[in-house]
């Protein structure tokens, strides 16, 4: 990737230690993989989605087999760890530790083979879940155990921590399907690991090799052993802790080490491929859910709910559910839900027989009616009854994180204890009870099914007392979940949060026995050490107080957060939905590149460690810094989908502006903040403008002085652009009958002079729906301005054309536009730049979409469409911005649409489309931008046939389809022109 015009990108700075640069030296030569020392790579692999975080030594890339026995060789050399990481997820810690880390999931990520008919599929560890499960759907199969995180869970990861999710009654947990694992060992050598008979496992035994001594003297310690592992277990089936010997000391089935490591949390072994059974898809699910008054009484209806033998029971409290509602994401949920519950719960059936389904539906409510539990139950049939239920449900973790204030965060330290259901109701009364005794609040959600509720208890560790206050809770409620015969690890794992623990749970002869399976395993404690057995205590390591006071920063705009501009970053808690990969808009680059720096999370913790440093200002200008934001498209889809709600593309904004402070404006940045001008001009000297973008040489020229791609297209200006136009009508408009009031169009910087068809459409539009419509041409929102970091720039274009609306439109006239990007700049960026302007509040309260006023215009009956339009028998195929779904969501464009008569309208969850205003024009940004664009739109569009009518709302957007599918797309305001019944 080459730099941007007028910028220097560096290489990442060696290590500071000879050791280490030693070291990063021979694994540069040693592996096909990237290897990275420089300490902003570091930092994003000090965390995971827990509360602890230690830098690692250096972060390995590795793309086979190979790469890993050569990075364990070489750390074992050099005495340090290895920590194998998969999505960096974990809530207890096990994927942060000191030593090199291992990233699976960039490389190592391919479905190697799928069998169907032995029902199993061979992949590498950075598989995710819904990977995995998209390729065996196909042949009507699943991955059993399903995680709330599966759009970024690491089958990897998965197996390292035993996970189980929603499914477990039926399906149990990760243990239950692995079949075989090829694994490094601790001392770089590779092993196959596999059930094997009593011969088979002697013959392996005789090898001169670490694996042969696993084979001979795991036996004889589980032999001793055998009082402990008989009675130092937990009796509760769901466990996610400790070594599981008692797996090993079965007599009934092979001796079987593929499953003994699952769990094992990368301390014994590192698995480079895995075997994993698959199971039959159900092909319906239908869903029950209640409606409670309280938690307890959500949980005192689990029992009933089993009886009716469902696959998952799911409990969600208030907290979780207003925490949607206030997300445009989740708004949806709302709508259906009845009355105002304290707690719900989801109650599945799956299966093939429809009608069975349903039947066990109503037995669920009937019963639930005549036992009193609840006081409504919704019943879920079709999936678009169940979209909005699942999405929620499946994001409880990060809603439920996006609560906290600042250091106060939901913590996960107790939240993952498990208990026979039957004891459920009683256990949480007396788990709440222990809260409220320390003054400590928490959300609850989990599986009631199997006795597990997530509580995550709001602990703010920045405070010494909190941190103590936390440690008396777990060990308190260890107690609790020990005296119901429960487990403290049900399939989160131990990592640093619990491990300290588990002595006292097992008992001191099981756990001896555990330290002597790591020393069989791991000599010299080189695999992912600390956890599981001699750990550290729970409170070492955490990542609040690690982090030293942030300095003063006075930043151009506002982070209305605890901490600013670094607190709205620190909101970041890691859990990675940034990572997923085939919904949604959040994240495109890291969609492109599956590189974590170029996650939103990656960016956040990149920004963190910048805006810790003694002068954050100069770190705002670092070079490595700006290459991790260099890749973020600012389509803030982050701000929607994210549930914290991180804002990348106003933390890249403001990091801009401090690069610009530091090391100059390159001129290409200056063109593209001035392209209101620009395309003024190109407009008003076509079509002598329009000449260059079909001068090869001259494209090559811009590209090489001012590295704008001569690949792309240069939009083509109109001389008659919508300013002139307009003129020429008198500068007045033409309302229609039925009067509504004056109306101000917002002639934005793009299609104003390069497709002003759409503006008048909208103006004859807005006419014909009786408002009278007052053309505003004569400022800039700002919003290019703002995009390249020009934020003193955009400040004053935001403050003049403010203050210019409010000053010369009527009082609570609706301010309305059609370029999403510019109209959201009025209610979003003009308020962080200028806090508590009253020109500013009042224009943003008053923005409208342009598709809204014609919805009520049609329903009204002003506006009439023709039935037999050339648009009748056809499908549209709509396409959103990132903007307008990140601000006010596609409903109002949506529902325009729907109104045209005949038509059949389908909206695309294509993401990003990758182009983002000048991010795809930009040289060095063009192959990224097509990557994006090929993940899921470019193919959707590719598939349909000619007679589909492409819609896309934003400029960018119709310039990237047809670039990359040559196929036209309309505005929505085109397609109601033409389908008007004149």
């Amino acid at each position: 990737m080459t730099p941007p015009h007028g910028e220097t990108r560096t290489a990442p700075p060696a290590p500071a230690s000879s050791e280490d640069r030693d070291l990063q030296q021979r694994l540069i030569r040693d592996l096909d993989g990237e290897v990275a020392f420089d300490d902003y790579t570091r930092h994003l692999f000090s965390r995971d989605a827990s509360m602890y975080s230690i830098m690692p030594r250096g972060v390995v890339f590795p793309r086979h087999t190979a790469d890993v026995q050569a990075t364990v060789v070489a750390a074992g050399e050099y005495g340090i760890p290895v920590l194998a990481r998969g999505a960096g997820t974990s809530l207890a810690g096990q994927t942060v530790g000191p030593g090199l880390v291992l990233d699976f999931s960039r490389h190592m990520n391919r479905i190697l083979d799928l069998d169907p008919e032995a029902g199993t599929a061979l992949v590498e560890p950075g598989v995710v879940q819904d990977q995995l499960n998209r390729a065996a759907a196909e042949h009507g199969l699943m991955f059993g155990p399903d995680t709330s995180t599966s759009n970024r869970a690491t089958i990897g990861g998965m197996i390292g921590n035993n996970s189980a999710g929603s499914g477990s009654l039926r399906y149990g947990m990760t243990i239950d399907h692995v079949r075989a694992l090829d694994v490094v060992l601790s001392d770089g050598t590779t092993a196959r690991l596999e059930p094997v008979d009593e011969t088979e496992r002697k013959r392996r035994a005789d090898l001169p090799t670490l694996e042969g001594r696993l084979y001979r003297e795991l036996p004889p310690l589980i032999r001793a052993n055998a009082d402990a592992i008989n009675e130092g277990f937990p009796d509760f089936w769901r466990r996610a802790c400790g070594y599981r010997l008692d797996r090993l000391a079965r007599e009934d089935v092979p001796f079987d080490l593929a499953k003994f490591v699952v769990g094992s949390e990368g301390t014994l072994a590192i698995a480079t491929q895995c075997l994993v059974d698959l199971v039959p898809k159900p092909r319906r699910t239908v869903i029950a859910v209640g409606h409670f008054t309280s938690v307890v009484s959500a949980i005192e209806a689990t029992e009933s709910a089993l009886v009716c033998h469902p696959s998952a029971v799911e409990l969600m409290d208030k907290t979780i559910l207003d925490l949607s509602r206030q997300k445009i994401e989740y708004a949806s949920l709302g709508a259906i839900l009845q009355g105002d519950p304290e707690a719900l719960l989801f109650v599945s059936f799956t299966g093939d027989d429809e009608t069975e389904l349903i039947d066990q539906l109503r037995q669920l409510t009937t019963a639930w009616k005549h036992q009193g539990h609840g006081y409504h139950t919704l019943q879920a049939v079709t999936p678009q009854q169940q979209s909005a239920l699942m999405k929620v449900r499946k994001s409880s973790l990060g809603l439920l994180m996006a609560a906290g204030e600042g250091t106060r965060r939901p913590l996960a330290f107790v939240e993952d204890t498990a208990v026979d259901p039957l004891h459920l109701a009683e256990y949480t009364r007396r788990f709440k009870g222990i809260l409220d005794e320390h003054g400590l609040s928490a959300g609850f959600y989990g599986h009631c099914s199997v006795g597990c509720l997530h509580i995550r208890p709001f602990v703010d560790l920045a405070d010494p007392n909190q941190i103590t206050v936390m440690r008396v809770v777990a060990e308190r409620i260890k107690d609790l979940v020990t005296e119901y015969g429960g487990v403290n690890s049900s399939e989160h794992g131990d990592g640093l949060a619990r491990s300290e623990f588990n002595r006292e749970i097992f008992g001191d002869d099981l756990y001896e026995a555990m330290r002597a399976v790591k020393g069989l395993f791991d000599p010299h404690d080189r695999l992912n050490p600390g956890k599981i057995v001699d750990a550290p205590a729970m409170t070492e390591n955490l990542r609040d107080p690690a982090l030293p006071p942030a300095a003063e920063l006075r930043t151009r705009l506002t982070f209305d957060v605890v901490g600013g501009m670094r607190g709205a970053a620190d909101r970041c808690m890691n859990i990675g939905l940034c990572r997923k990969a085939d919904t949604g808009a959040m994240c495109p680059s890291y969609m492109a590149t599956r590189n974590e720096q170029d996650s939103t999370r990656g960016r956040a913790n990149a920004l963190v460690k910048a805006l810790s440093e003694p002068d954050p200002r100069k770190a705002l200008g670092d070079e490595r810094l700006h290459e991790v934001l260099d890749l973020c498209l600012m389509c803030k889809a982050c701000k929607s989908e994210c549930p914290l709600g991180v804002d990348m593309a106003t933390l890249k904004a403001e990091a801009l502006s401090h690069h610009h402070d530091e090391h100059g404006v390159p001129l290409r940045s200056r063109i593209f903040g001035s392209i209101r001008f620009l395309n003024r001009l190109g407009s008003a000297t076509a079509p002598l403008s329009n000449l260059p973008s079909r001068i090869g040489f001259l494209r090559r020229l811009m590209e090489r002085f001012l590295g704008i791609t001569a690949a792309r297209p240069l939009p083509r200006f109109e001389r008659l652009n919508l300013v002139r136009w307009f003129g020429r009508r008198g500068g007045k408009s033409r309302p229609g009958a039925a009067p509504q009031g004056t109306v101000t169009y917002l002639a934005d910087s793009f299609t104003t002079y390069t497709e002003p068809t759409i503006g008048r459409a909208a103006v004859e539009m807005l006419e014909q729906a009786g408002w009278e419509v007052r053309l505003e041409s004569r400022g800039c929102c700002g919003r290019s301005s703002l995009s390249k970091g020009l934020v003193d720039d955009a400040n004053e274009k935001a403050f003049k054309l403010a203050h210019l609306l409010s000053e010369t439109t009527p009082a609570d006239s609706p301010i309305v536009g059609c370029e999403p990007s510019c109209l959201m700049t009025l209610r979003d960026e003009h308020r962080a730049m200028l806090p508590g302007d009253k020109a500013v509040e009042d224009i943003s309260g008053r923005v409208r979409q342009v598709e809204e006023l014609l919805v009520e215009a049609i329903d009204a009956g002003r506006i009439r469409l023709d039935p037999t339009s050339w648009l009748a028998g056809r499908r549209l195929l709509y396409h959103g911005h990132c903007h307008q779904k990140a601000e006010v969501g596609t409903a109002a464009t949506m529902e325009l649409l729907k109104r045209i008569p005949g038509v059949e309208v389908e909206e695309l969850d294509a993401g990003c489309c990758g182009m983002a205003g000048s991010f795809g024009f930009e040289a060095e940004h063009y192959d990224v931008s097509m990557t994006v664009g090929d993940d899921r739109l470019f193919p959707a569009v590719k598939a349909e046939p000619e007679d589909t009518v492409i819609v896309a709302t934003g400029v960018s957007c119709r310039q990237q389809i047809f670039h990359g599918t040559q196929r036209d797309a309309w505005h929505p305001v085109q397609l109601i022109r033409e389908a008007l019944l004149d």
